[in-house]
């Protein structure tokens, strides 16, 4: 009887390794995804109990990162590193020895990503990740949004939502909640609601990608279609795909003299 392959999912996320899980089971039906892990230091002792044939390790975790635990376990299995910044993807990896997943994962690039897995599988031992390769990945870590909100938890109808930060449009404070514009899968503007205050939300965004333009209003500068300014010293703004107009404060006006 042939060996089921086995994997490892290591994400601090619980609802992103789920939905990888269920992802995997759809593109690899007889990989057997033997544990889950919430931080490095999990991968390390699960995959040192376990030994799976390939590990997923997401690259930024607290603690102990995807790449500290690829310097324990790279020589013992097929390592994929996931991501949510494909920055980290761009160079490092261009010579294909190692493979990676950008979040939210694409089910065509997973599907390429198994084939090669289990061709690997059949044919070679695993690579292990150079040190040089883990050193460039830990610079970009540190100089890539360090500390800053990657997904938001909000509430779309009856159901919890995770939305990548990059999908979201603008964040606007109502009186009891904060509401999220975003964009779904197909690029349609969406609205979810979440109980953090803006202000909160506001300090764990990325500052070079999003501005706060009112007191009640932080857009994400990437999704700005056209700023129109008034004689009032006061402007306004138009988003990309979407027909509300957001006010800019007279105090916030100077965000977008260069524009």
């Amino acid at each position: 009887m042939t060996k089921r392959p086995t994997a490892l999912i290591a994400d601090d996320e619980p609802l992103l390794r789920d939905a990888l899980a269920g992802m995997l089971r759809e593109a690899w039906p007889e990989l057997e995804i033997v544990a889950h892990a919430r931080n490095g230091r999990e991968a390390i002792e699960r995959c040192e109990a376990l030994h799976p044939d390939v590990c997923f390790l997401d690259v930024q975790m607290p603690g102990t990162t995807g790449i500290d635990a690829a310097r324990t376990i790279g020589r013992g299995t097929h390592l994929v590193f996931v991501t949510a910044y494909e920055q980290y993807a761009l160079q490092a990896f261009a010579h294909g020895v190692l493979d990676y997943l950008v979040k939210p994962v694409d089910p065509a690039r997973l599907a390429e990503t198994v084939q090669r897995l289990r061709e690997r599988l059949r044919t070679a031992a695993p690579v292990a990740a150079t040190e040089a390769l883990l050193a460039e990945l830990a610079q970009r870590l540190a100089r890539t949004h360090q500390g800053t909100l990657r997904w938001i938890r909000a509430s779309v109808g009856s159901t919890v939502r995770l939305i990548p930060v990059a999908d979201v449009d603008y964040i606007r404070a109502e009186e009891k909640y904060t509401v999220v514009a975003w964009r779904d899968d197909g690029g349609r503007p969406r609205e979810a609601v979440i109980r953090m205050p803006l202000k909160e939300l506001t300090a764990q965004l990325d500052p070079e990608c999003f501005a706060q333009v009112h007191r009640a209003i932080v857009v994400n500068l990437a999704a700005i279609a056209q700023v129109v300014r008034h004689d009032n010293d006061t402007a306004e703004l138009h988003i990309k795909g979407r027909e509300e107009v957001l006010p800019v404060a007279r105090s916030r006006v100077n965000v977008f003299r260069q524009m």
